[in-house]
């Protein structure tokens, strides 16, 4: 039942976020990638890629603080802007096996996009 107040916040940032357009806003969206809950991860992936390239630049922060890497890296793809494919590419080699994967799925995601 926690999850749903936790999911609610995020509503409220979301708006927040979408009112003001001030990047602050988004950052919790980004944190709760990191959730003990699976459903509130999912809600802000979702958010995340419906928000877009907007997005883009507090993904790119957290992929250089090494946050969540393997759902960034994904959310980053799934956005489909090719101009984050040398971030993404520099992953690909990651001594962490999910984050490697991570990259080389979501370069072949961006592939598609073309």
């Amino acid at each position: 039942m926690l999850w749903l107040v936790e999911a609610f916040a995020l509503f409220l940032t979301k708006v927040a976020w979408r009112t003001t357009g001030f990047q602050f806003f988004g950052r919790p969206i980004v944190r709760a990638l990191g959730s003990r809950n699976e459903n509130v991860r999912m809600i802000a992936a979702i958010w995340l890629v419906k928000v877009g390239k907007k997005a883009e630049p507090l993904l790119e922060e957290a992929l250089q603080k090494n946050q969540n890497l393997p759902t960034i890296l994904t959310i980053l793809a799934d956005i489909g802007d090719r101009r984050v494919e040398p971030e993404i590419r520099s992953f690909s080699g990651h001594q962490d096996p999910q984050v490697a994967e991570a990259a080389r799925q979501a370069l072949r995601v961006l592939e598609m996009h073309r």
